[in-house]
């Protein structure tokens, strides 16, 4: 049986990636609309959080 925390990572990673592929945006596009918005994420690290499912923005 799989944990409950690993499912909802999947999810959130699913549907991250998902809504990356339907707006036609790449990692780097995303890291420009959240340094606008006052979160500093590189590309990089950007894609090895959703590939892991864990996400802490401060």
């Amino acid at each position: 049986m799989i944990k409950k925390g690993t499912q909802w990572k999947a999810k959130a990673k699913g549907l991250l990636k998902a809504e990356l592929k339907r707006r036609n945006l790449s990692y780097a596009d995303l890291a420009e609309r959240l340094s606008a918005i006052g979160i500093k994420e590189n590309e990089r690290n950007l894609s090895n959080k959703i590939a892991r499912g864990s996400f802490r923005f401060r």
